[in-house]
């Protein structure tokens, strides 16, 4: 099934994002309020482009894939206003929201996001697929855990937490219909573009946590 040859195909750049300090650092509960800050900030970044790339994936796909545009549609009423939540948790943690939102997205978010915008419109509409799997699939492994130790470290209320905690555990639903999604493309050409975004995006990603302690301003 095409779910469990995307996992195999993506494990050396799977461990590449989840070998990032500051991922192992968090879980053990060993962060400052500005690296989590910087985090949410990052995440802001790229959560406020999911519906803008949803709809550029339905607004390619042809008549054929009828199926997986209504997908599309599932995804948008799920997703939609994602990055509220974000600003609301940066809020919570006595941050500054409008400096957030003004703020640039490090190198390789943005790489991150026009990364997929380009497969979309050059590649294969489907290359969506590849983004979200490396997002939902970190979230619903690493999410909840890592909001348990952040909380306990930072002494933070629990509504610092939504976004991270709306993607974890409580996530598994979801997870299943991306992976019964994932079972039913046939297409290889969507096959292997998919693949390749997830690749790109598991460096890229992992490279966002990696710049996350400058992003924070800790000494280098």
């Amino acid at each position: 099934m095409f779910f469990n040859t995307l996992c195999e195909q993506t494990q050396n750049e799977q461990r590449y994002l989840l070998s990032a300090p500051a991922i192992q650092q968090a879980l053990q509960g060993e962060i400052s309020i500005e690296r989590y800050r910087a985090f949410l900030t990052q995440a802001y970044h790229h959560v406020k482009h999911t519906t803008p790339l949803l709809m550029r994936c339905g607004s390619k796909l042809s008549f054929r894939d009828e199926w997986l545009r209504k997908a599309v549609i599932e995804y948008i009423n799920e997703e939609y206003g994602h990055e509220r939540w974000i600003l609301n948790d940066i809020k919570a943690t006595g941050g500054d929201v409008k400096v957030a939102q003004s703020s640039e997205p490090h190198t390789s978010t943005q790489a991150m996001v026009s990364l997929v915008y380009q497969a979309i419109d050059n590649e294969h509409p489907a290359a969506f697929f590849g983004m979200a799997h490396v997002l939902e699939g970190t979230s619903v492994k690493l999410a909840t855990q890592a909001a348990g130790e952040i909380k306990d470290a930072l002494q933070l209320p629990g509504s610092a937490f939504s976004y991270l905690l709306s993607h974890g555990d409580l996530d598994q639903e979801h997870v299943q219909f991306f992976e019964q999604l994932m079972n039913q493309v046939t297409d290889e050409k969507a096959q292997e573009v998919i693949v390749r975004t997830a690749k790109h995006v598991y460096r890229l990603y992992g490279d966002m946590f990696r710049a996350l302690p400058e992003l924070a301003g800790e000494p280098l």
